[in-house]
């Protein structure tokens, strides 16, 4: 379990260090502003394969099952996770797809400085939809997704704590950069929509 959390926060670490600005302006500075258009679309594939070590280690791993989950509440979660995934697809077309996989700026589009699940839309904040409800759609829904599956292994936890610290901080992080890039805009939109969790107070910020 320890080795499994370790990898994932690793991964996480990796993938956070190389979302960065400097990271970003570094590829700008060696090797120009047409390099730099690919970055976003070299980071998404690179984000991808360098996972699969993970799931290679978690399925080399002795595991052993923690609880399952039953009818009719077993239903009842895999219920929530596809609505989990019809959030995800619906925020992902709320914003601009093509920006998040890095193919607009690849063919010329604006380069905007985030680098998460972009509360944008070709470099416009995207306030409307879901944004209306939560900062971060696509996190919250991924979280439940995980965290909804009615088979439990020791495995499968350390992935989903591991997974879930790393969303949460990196959240954080990419608030920064859009507070960088949107300034009193996205204040004032943080100041009255929730970062995670619908309908609270909590976690605005």
């Amino acid at each position: 379990m320890f080795w499994l959390i370790l990898s994932v926060l690793l991964w996480g670490v990796l993938h956070s260090l190389l979302a960065s600005l400097k990271a970003k302006q570094l590829v700008r500075r060696r090797l120009g502003e047409r390099a730099a258009r690919f970055y976003r679309l070299a980071y998404n594939v690179f984000s991808v394969v360098s996972f699969l070590p993970v799931l290679a280690l978690a399925a080399l791993t002795p595991d052993r099952t923690l609880y399952q989950v039953r009818l009719p509440w077993s239903a009842l979660m895999i219920f929530g996770e596809i609505l989990a995934t019809v959030v995800l697809v619906v925020g992902f077309f709320q914003t601009d797809v093509w920006e998040f996989i890095g193919l607009r700026q690849a063919a010329g589009g604006a380069v905007s400085l985030s680098n998460g699940p972009v509360e944008t839309n070709q470099g416009r904040l995207v306030t409307r939809g879901l944004y209306r409800y939560v900062r971060h759609p696509l996190y919250t829904a991924g979280i439940a997704f995980i965290w909804l599956m009615p088979l439990m292994t020791v495995n499968v936890l350390a992935i989903n704590l591991a997974l879930t610290v790393y969303v949460v901080v990196g959240a954080i992080f990419e608030e920064r950069k859009l507070r960088g890039e949107f300034g009193q805009a996205y204040a004032d939109y943080a100041a009255r929509t929730p970062m995670f969790l619908p309908f609270t107070k909590w976690n605005k910020k």
